[in-house]
Formats: C-alpha cells, structure tokens, sequence
C-alpha cells in the first residue's frame, strides 16, 4: 500500500478510523442516527473507481460486498444505501448506511437532513470492538 496515503481533512474530522482492509481504510461516521461506514482506498490521488487499476477495482467490490454483509448481518436494515459520489470530498470513497423505516431521514438521503449526533466515547469503542470481533475480510484478489 502507498506510504504517500493521506486521509481528506474532511473525513478525518467527520469520521471514526475502524480498521484497514487490504485495499481501504474502513471509518464510521461520526453520526449515531445511522449505522454509516465509509471505505477509502489508501492510495493518492484517487478520486473516481475506474482511477483504480482492474485489481483494485475487484479488491474494492469485495471488500464493499464484505461490509454490506456485515451491515445487513448486524444491524438487519431495510435498505442498504452504498454509494460513492465524492460532490464534496473529492477523495474517492464509499459510503455504506444502514436504513430503516424508523430512521429520522427515512426515505430521503441522510446528508444535510439534520445535525449530526456524535457517538459517545463508550459507544465508539463498544461498536469498533464489534466490528473487529465479527467482521470476516474478504479474500484477496
């Protein structure tokens, strides 16, 4: 992996480091109102998926497929909302949130709805020990 790796100010500020998968950094958001992930390739200057080579590409879906299915294990949402849009942040990105039908933005898009609600202290570490404990890694391509 590149050692010129640089996370964008703006995720760091807005997000929780989890773990590091081969490919990506995996980060929660910081918004308690939704179970809301984020996977960034730790390479430089990547802002689109196809910027990624054929290998990458492959080792990102997996490890994207790998966290859906985690969410879906975990939390049992209604809807899996993945996305990489990169309007604001540049720095390509995926988005992975769990939805439900109670959730306070259901059925429009969480971003900008209302104002974030940080994970507590206690809550950080209890939901990253979770994942580190059931998440299974994808397999190398």
């Amino acid at each position: 992996m590149s050692n010129s790796f640089i996370l964008d100010q703006r995720l760091a500020a807005d997000s929780i480091y989890i773990s590091d998968l081969k490919l990506c950094q995996v980060r929660l958001i910081n918004d308690a109102r939704y179970p809301w992930f984020i996977l960034v390739p730790r390479l430089s200057n990547v802002a689109e998926i196809i910027d990624l080579s054929q290998q990458q590409q492959q080792q990102l879906w997996l490890e994207s497929a790998a966290l859906s299915l985690w969410l879906k294990a975990e939390f049992k949402p209604a809807k899996l909302n993945v996305a990489a849009l990169g309007n604001i942040v540049s720095q390509l990105h995926m988005h992975h949130i769990a939805r439900f039908v109670e959730d306070d933005a259901w059925p429009a898009p969480v971003w900008g709805k209302f104002p974030t609600t940080a994970y507590t202290d206690e809550a950080k570490v209890k939901l990253k020990r979770h994942f580190l404990e059931t998440f299974s890694f994808p397999a190398e391509v």
